[in-house]
């Protein structure tokens, strides 16, 4: 009878700490980071966009594929293009660029004569510099796509011989503005080499 007692007292104290304690102290409890259960957005394939914005850099690519492109009078084929995303998601879009630049910088800029491509060997260390910055930049998923895709590109560039080597170079300043907009956080517009119309991956 006495804890019945004793227990009639103290309810209403549990109540009251219940209804008006408990849910303060509830709110109080560290809370679960947003997204959780998502898996989180990976940044090792991402880039700095500071690094596409230095002028020099941006000029000397510029001028080096203008230079080479005087003297590509192949007008049927494209190396640098949106044959590359083929059966490709978005977000490993930036992996394959990587991939790309690791060939034409290996393949092209390095073995390339250095009299006849003024900046070329300023051009390939800042590439270089791209590719080792995503070092850790993987592919998710299946890599069947991304394998055929560049494999097409170097067979294509393979078969032009010397012609293939300048094509690539000649269309540097489109890697360069595929590489920005596959791997910083703000795209830019992708413009042709020919100048024309602007359009985006």
């Amino acid at each position: 009878m006495v804890s019945i007692q004793n227990w009639m007292r103290c309810s209403p104290a549990w109540i009251f700490f219940c209804f008006c304690c408990l849910p303060l102290l509830l709110l109080a409890l560290p809370m679960p980071p947003k997204g959780a259960g998502v898996a989180p957005v990976s940044h090792s394939c991402r880039l700095r966009k500071i690094s596409f914005q230095e002028s020099y850099i941006r000029n000397r690519t510029y001028t080096l594929a203008k230079l080479a492109r005087l003297s590509d009078q192949d007008t049927d084929n494209r190396l640098i293009g949106q044959q590359l995303y083929i059966n490709v998601q978005e977000t490993n879009r930036c992996y394959v660029m990587k991939r790309v630049i690791e060939i034409i910088v290996n393949e092209v800029l390095l073995s390339a004569p250095r009299n006849h491509y003024p900046h070329i060997q300023e051009v390939a260390q800042f590439l270089a510099a791209l590719s080792k910055e995503l070092s850790g930049c993987k592919f998710s998923g299946h890599r069947e796509h991304v394998e055929k895709n560049l494999e097409e590109m170097k067979d294509k560039m393979k078969q032009l011989g010397v012609s293939g080597k300048n094509k690539a170079i000649g269309e540097l300043d489109l890697l360069f503005d595929y590489m920005e907009n596959a791997c910083t956080e703000a795209p830019k517009r992708i413009v042709t080499s020919k100048g024309g119309n602007k359009k985006k991956n």
